[in-house]
């Protein structure tokens, strides 16, 4: 039994106002959320794009990072010092320069200090992945001692 499945957990709406108030920069949207994974897209423009037409390196890796952040909080509550611990991504391919970015996230393990995932992102409509990404989130302890580390909601 993991041992987050007795807390109440967030809903989508919360965790997307959570994100709207704590990062207000964050272009990210929720799609979806459920106990071990997440989904988020990112709509693209011109402010997205690097020279050659393609979508910068550094936004594939944000939209793999928030989804694997929404899958952690989606899965032990909303814990907002929850934080990237590694990260690897593998670039594959060009995505699309005009379709919003879509990263599927799974987590892989979630124990009491650590949750690792794997983020697979397309371009929006299409079935190859672009990039994806391994990543490790460090969960904060419980400020009580013996105790898990305790959701903000």
């Amino acid at each position: 039994m993991n041992i987050y499945e007795k807390l109440r957990l967030p809903t989508k709406a919360e965790i997307v106002a959570f994100l709207a108030r704590e990062f207000p920069q964050n272009k990210c949207v929720v799609e979806a959320v459920g106990a071990n994974s997440a989904t988020v897209s990112h709509p693209i423009g011109v402010d997205e794009l690097r020279p050659g037409g393609t979508v910068a390196g550094p936004v594939l890796m944000a939209v793999a990072d928030v989804a694997m952040y929404v899958a952690v909080l989606g899965t032990i509550g909303i814990v907002p010092l929850a934080v990237t611990t590694s990260f690897n991504v593998n670039f594959l391919r060009k995505p699309s320069p005009d379709k919003s970015i879509v990263a599927v996230c799974k987590l892989i393990k979630v124990g009491r200090t650590l949750a690792v995932g794997d983020v697979s992102l397309y371009s929006q409509g299409d079935t190859a992945m672009v990039a994806h990404a391994v990543a490790t989130y460090s969960i904060p302890p419980s400020r009580e001692p013996g105790s898990r580390a305790q959701p903000a909601i």
